[in-house]
């Protein structure tokens, strides 16, 4: 480690900013749940007294985004006027003050704004230290001993299931190999499928035309939204087994639609199509209901997959221990950020459950990369069972994009954590005051929330507390 950078460095200040895409307008991300998403994210800068700046962010669909970015304020001065040293020497301990601040963690704890917030805060510390440190985050993470790592964890609620000691050890019974396991994420990558085809708003045209685009460029794992209506989902599934044929795999996803019951029917009927899983069948808080629906689709060789929105590590325990899941779902800011993430890896490799990360969205897929390389690499040492979600939407706004290769995810070079976007992309997209959103609201095409001119022209300082 670079010593001397941390103990020069100081964290100076935290900007946040409401950063929106209009993608309701081509239905983009539209499930049985959520109609008309606008992909959205709160978009955190940590700035030092170097030149060294870190990016995180936390994914939202829309409205309430606002709210996540409040919340980033409200915890900024826990980080704000911190030395590097003193956070990444305990990172646990550091994480543990973001989720347990005495009277925030009323309005949590550990869940929902709250936590997303966290979570944008987090990713920007890590991808600050990959900067620091020259390597992207899977690197980081994949050189540092195994002590060190666990060491950024806070085992507070899962000490019943997974302890640091049994942590350590699956880590180093997992080092051999392991300069094979890297150069393979370089040269071939990490097996993807993509979701892109399956929006549930998209007319059939629409997806038969996105079906045999993705499959020329050689797809064979495709994902579709189902849930508003029996009849439809089977009319949409036939679609694209036609299309696919017999021995392409075809996931699907409710998105938190139905009651327990209501899940198990309605999956019988689409058992037909041949599923590999029904991802969140029903409540993500619902343990026993999702213990009750793996049990019953068994027979039929369908899967339950779930987790993108799953609260917290406590709540990956607990259907980690109920047989809940067949596949594990993390999503890189709906909990706490990269610390909380690796504790739900390791539980996952305890319960020998395959971990296929969720991503699209805002960033999504450029986080979870990292992750997942980094699972391969130090923790599961296989892709077997094991697939990546890919969508190419906004792609275009990051400066250090995911990069797929015969749909493949390959392992990121630059240092980071590869959330950083164009300036040009924030000023455009900031809500409400960016250059699309103004011309959005001028056409009519959303109802504009402006209120006089815009609330700011540059960066306000206050202290050492900079917020947008």
């Amino acid at each position: 480690m670079t010593h001397n950078i941390y103990t020069a460095t100081r964290i100076r200040g935290l900007s946040v900013r409401d950063i929106r895409f209009p993608t309701s307008l081509e239905s983009d991300g539209s499930d049985a749940i959520h109609p008309d998403p606008d992909y959205s994210c709160t978009y955190v800068i940590l700035y030092t007294d170097t030149d060294f700046k870190g990016h995180g962010i936390s994914f939202t669909i829309g409205r309430g985004n606002e709210l996540v970015v409040e919340a980033v304020k409200s915890l900024s001065h826990l980080v704000v006027g911190k030395d590097l040293k003193d956070i990444y020497e305990d990172f646990a301990g550091t994480w543990r003050a973001l989720t347990s601040e005495s009277q925030l963690r009323w309005v949590g704890p550990e869940k929902g704004v709250i936590h997303l917030a966290v979570a944008a805060i987090v990713n920007a510390l890590w991808d600050l230290w990959a900067r620091t440190e020259h390597k992207p985050l899977w690197k980081l993470l994949v050189d540092m001993e195994p002590e060190k790592l666990v060491s950024t964890i806070d085992f507070r609620y899962i000490g019943d299931v997974l302890t640091k000691e049994e942590a350590v050890t699956m880590l180093k019974e997992m080092q051999h190999g392991r300069e094979a396991r890297e150069e393979r994420m370089l040269t071939r990558g990490y097996p993807a499928y993509t979701t892109a085809a399956g929006w549930l708003g998209y007319s059939q045209e629409k997806i038969e035309r996105l079906l045999k685009q993705f499959m020329a460029q050689g797809w064979r794992h495709f994902k579709i939204k189902v849930g508003q209506d029996i009849e439809d989902d089977k009319r949409r599934c036939k679609i694209v087994r036609d299309i696919i044929g017999q021995d392409m795999t075809l996931m699907v996803d409710a998105n938190q639609k139905w009651d327990v019951d209501q899940a198990i029917s309605w999956m019988k009927e689409l058992a037909p199509y041949k599923p590999l899983w029904i991802e969140e069948p029903t409540s993500p808080d619902d343990v026993l209901g999702h213990a009750k629906i793996a049990e019953a689709l068994k027979p039929l060789g369908i899967g339950v997959a779930s987790g993108e929105m799953c609260q917290n590590r406590v709540i990956f325990k607990q259907m980690l221990q109920a047989g809940a899941l067949n596949y594990c779902q993390i999503d890189a800011c709906r909990v706490g950020g990269v610390n909380e993430v690796l504790a739900i890896y390791l539980m996952a490799k305890k319960f020998n459950v395959p971990v296929c990360p969720h991503a699209g969205g805002v960033g999504l897929c450029e986080m979870v990369q990292h992750l997942q390389i980094w699972d391969y690499i130090s923790v599961s040492g296989t892709t077997k069972d094991r697939i990546i979600e890919y969508v190419d939407h906004l792609i275009e706004h990051f400066k250090t994009p995911r990069k797929i290769n015969h749909c493949h995810y390959l392992a990121p070079k630059v240092p980071g954590y590869s959330v950083e976007m164009w300036e040009k992309s924030l000023l455009d997209y900031e809500f409400p005051y960016g250059a699309k959103w103004n011309a959005l609201f001028d056409e009519g095409r959303y109802k504009d929330p402006r209120k006089g001119p815009p609330p700011w022209v540059e960066h306000r300082v206050k202290g050492d507390i900079i917020h947008r």
